[in-house]
């Protein structure tokens, strides 16, 4: 990849030259694992087709339920690094990797199976189910950080940021359509202030009142100036529209992360009001607490000795 030359008699950087995104990453170690699980149904596949038609019939369907069981793992891992990655979600509404698992065990059976012989078929598929979850783990059982929340209020602020997330994606495309890599990669950096919104107001959904229109509005018009301009860049690749359009992202993306300090800064404030009610009440029940020592910063002017 080309990358830029910088030195004492190189322009300065500007616009979406100065502070480039990081890469995003690609898929997960575990992610990754999961392509095996196609590999472990390919040699079933083949060996349909050396059966007599039952067993052609068996050995393709063990061939589907192992596809499928790779498939509900891989999506498994995904919400599982998903749920991880944030303070506070909800369970995955459908155990996948567990599904995975049990298909997996399902579909050794049914490949291994030719016979009157029952042990063996069974003692792969319980082999496989144990390797299978010994390689990716359940799934996530019990909802994080939802002490207090109310579910409805979460409901609206996971719909709210889907739709949020539609725009971005949309204003990806957009960006994309205009072969610009520059502009791309500005689009992508302005996603990364806007999902830092995203998962301050999923972290407490009380900051949904003041956010809202930053998650819908302002993102819906960006969006459609993305796609304006590159409809426009692609016609006359006007220089003029792609300065205006790199201030306005310039513009949302400081009101964005204003926004996100703001609000990180009121969750701050309404602890150290909590915090001062505690220490209220526990006086009142004659529990005597120690305050912090004031720090002593000494002026420059005075001698130490």
């Amino acid at each position: 990849m080309a990358e830029r030359f910088g030195g004492r008699f190189s322009p300065a950087p500007h616009g979406a030259d100065a502070a480039p995104p990081p890469r995003p990453a690609g898929p997960s170690r575990a992610e990754r694992r999961t392509g095996w699980l196609y590999a472990v149904a390919l040699p079933f596949a083949l060996k349909a087709f050396f059966q007599e038609p039952t067993g052609l019939a068996r050995n393709l369907a063990a061939f589907g339920l192992l596809v499928a069981a790779a498939w509900l793992t891989r999506e498994g891992v995904r919400a599982a690094e998903a749920f991880a990655a944030r303070s506070t979600a909800r369970r995955p509404a459908f155990p996948r990797k567990i599904a995975g698992t049990a298909l997996t065990a399902a579909g050794l059976f049914l490949g291994a199976w030719g016979g009157t012989d029952l042990v063996s078929p069974l003692l792969l598929s319980l082999v496989g189910a144990a390797l299978h979850h010994l390689a990716f783990g359940s799934d996530p059982l019990r909802d994080k950080g939802m002490a207090g929340i109310d579910p409805f209020q979460q409901d609206r602020v996971a719909r709210i940021v889907a739709e949020g997330e539609g725009y971005l994606s949309e204003m990806h495309l957009a960006a994309e359509r205009t072969r610009d890599r520059m502009i791309v990669a500005r689009v992508e950096r302005f996603a990364v202030t806007a999902r830092a919104l995203f998962r301050t107001v999923e972290e407490d959904p009380r900051d949904l009142t003041a956010a809202r229109r930053w998650l819908g509005v302002y993102l819906m018009g960006a969006r459609d100036a993305t796609i304006k301009f590159a409809d426009l860049w692609a016609k006359t690749h006007d220089p003029g529209a792609r300065a205006d359009y790199e201030a306005l992202l310039d513009d949302l993306e400081t009101n964005f992360a204003r926004r996100t300090t703001a609000l990180l800064e009121d969750n701050r404030t309404d602890l150290d009001i909590e915090i001062g009610v505690l220490r209220d009440r526990l006086k009142r029940e004659g529990v005597r607490l120690a305050d912090p020592a004031p720090a002593t910063v000494e002026s420059d002017h005075v001698q130490r000795p």
